[in-house]
């Protein structure tokens, strides 16, 4: 495999910055829409403004991006999927014969990073050298590919596998020496027929910087787990001791994040119960009186969203939110609500319950963590409004 160099410099960048950029037209930076929130330009991390993921499918130039190393290119002409470890048939495959031997199959799901609402923890209490993640690091796409499933039975997975694990083209410097990104999830959970090896995005080829030529997708797990630029798929009877599987860990708050190794906290795996305000955005000027609130909860695994309620004075009473049933048990659901806000100052505050009962607990204080993950405290938005 061949890692094509980058595009030209584009005009208007200047310094190393410029690097590893792609531009089109007035868009951002690979090719996304002008407004993103760019929290780091290299390696790429970015949202939406929380007001563009109203719809049920997030457009291409608005799903959000996280990497921990520069994007790269990967030559999909000779590039090869290598399929090893505790299976009876290793495989090498390149994108025309996995399209070739294996049934097509589109899942739509959502896909969230661990740190989205990591901003909300920070006002708590800081959190140095996170990226500060608003409520946009979450999007859902329709994934074209073939079932992982598929590709491990080809290659006979033998009884003693417990973990596949994911190896990506991308190299991080945050490791020592530097590593590829990578990860693993439980064979039970690789086996589900939602798990995808995805060539394309909303009927499209799948963009540079979503993964081209293939990525992992696995739904209701945490977005670090659905490994972009995927080179490598293997059967083994341990989880991965890639830095990444473990880095992506949660640790209780009085312990040392740059001291923490494999072992040490809960590792993620599916998504916790979450929700976000999108609209009004925050810093909106608003009339008081009847406003329409709206948002997005997500139960992550293969849970769903049952309840939502939604609050204009502190949480003494409580509206129940229109709630857009799930598309399946791996996408978001929008809901709406009409409170009645008063002039002045007001929190509006929005909680989410899912189909095994659970709730979200109130206060991000609870759920502090010094990587801020999986922060699934309430929702909250400050707003002022006039008479």
């Amino acid at each position: 495999m061949r890692i094509l160099s980058r595009s030209p410099k584009p005009s208007g960048i200047e310094g190393a910055a410029w690097k590893n950029f792609e531009h089109s037209g007035d868009m951002g930076i690979w090719g996304k829409r002008g407004d993103m929130i760019v929290h780091q330009a290299e390696p790429y991390n970015a949202e939406p403004p929380p007001g563009a993921l109203v719809d049920l499918v997030t457009p291409l130039d608005t799903f959000y991006g996280r990497n921990h190393a520069p994007i790269p290119r990967v030559d999909g002409a000779s590039w090869r999927l290598r399929v090893d470890g505790t299976v009876d048939r290793p495989l090498e495959l390149s994108l025309d014969e996995l399209r070739r031997r294996f049934p097509e199959r589109k899942v739509l799901a959502t896909l969230q990073c661990a740190g989205n609402r990591r901003a909300d923890l920070m006002e708590f209490r800081d959190i140095p050298g996170q990226v500060p993640w608003g409520p946009g690091a979450i999007s859902t796409a329709w994934w074209t590919g073939v079932s992982l499933a598929d590709v491990l039975t080809e290659a006979g997975l033998q009884a003693e596998a417990a973990h596949i694990a994911f190896t990506g083209a991308d190299v991080s410097q945050d490791t020592d020496p530097p590593q590829p990104f990578g990860a693993s999830i439980p064979v039970a959970k690789a086996t589900s027929s939602e798990v995808l090896l995805a060539w394309a995005m909303n009927d499209q080829a799948l963009p540079v910087a979503h993964g081209a030529p293939l990525r992992a997708v696995v739904p209701g797990y945490i977005g670090a787990r659905s490994v972009k630029w995927l080179q490598r798929i293997t059967a083994q009877t341990e989880p991965s001791d890639n830095y990444f599987q473990w880095e992506y860990s949660l640790l209780p708050p009085e312990a040392g994040p740059d001291e923490a190794g494999p072992g040490d906290g809960i590792t993620l795996g599916p998504v916790v119960i979450h929700i976000a305000i999108l609209r009004p955005g925050k810093g909106a000027q608003l009339r008081s009186g009847p406003t329409e609130v709206t948002g997005v909860a997500f139960a992550g695994d293969d849970r769903t969203v049952k309840r939502v309620d939604v609050s204009a004075d502190g949480g003494t009473t409580w509206v129940h939110a229109d709630l857009n049933a799930p598309d399946n048990p791996w996408t978001w659901q929008h809901w709406r609500a009409t409170l009645t806000l008063p002039a002045g100052e007001t929190e509006v505050l929005a909680r989410a319950w899912d189909s095994a009962a659970a709730v979200q607990p109130e206060s991000p204080a609870t759920v502090w963590n010094p990587k801020g993950y999986a922060n699934n405290a309430w929702g909250r938005l400050h707003l002022t409004c006039d008479r």
